[in-house]
């Protein structure tokens, strides 16, 4: 099964540091990048996206914004709101979406958790 991951970030850096950290840890599976809401609506409507990692602090709707919109959209896609903005109601909001939180800097020790349960998630769904 190919696996298509969509990386959101508004930081060209961000995205890379965040694509090379999936790589290592799942490297068949294909990465994709946005980096603003807007444009990873335009994705998701072009192809089909198994994941998505969205930063937190981006131009126009910030990106808990746009997680509760996929959860809405794709009720068991995994989904992970980053941020270094650790805030109580950003985490307590990000867990009410169903959505994973992980704090930057991204690092790969920081999402191998949610990788690994992405990808058993969707490995009992592909079944």
């Amino acid at each position: 099964m190919d696996t298509t991951v969509l990386i959101v970030d508004d930081s060209k850096l961000a995205r890379i540091v965040m694509g090379k950290a999936i790589a290592a840890l799942q490297p068949g599976w294909t990465r994709i990048e946005a980096s603003h809401a807007d444009e990873a609506v335009a994705v998701v409507d072009a192809q089909p996206v198994d994941l998505a990692i969205v930063d937190f602090n981006m131009p126009g709707r910030d990106g808990l914004t746009l997680v509760e919109q996929l959860r809405a959209r794709f009720p068991t896609m995994p989904l992970a709101l980053a941020t270094a903005n650790v805030q109580d109601e950003i985490i307590a909001r990000t867990r009410a979406a169903n959505a994973t939180f992980i704090a930057k800097p991204v690092t790969e020790e920081g999402i191998r958790g949610f990788i690994s349960g992405a990808a058993l998630r969707l490995r009992s769904a592909a079944r």
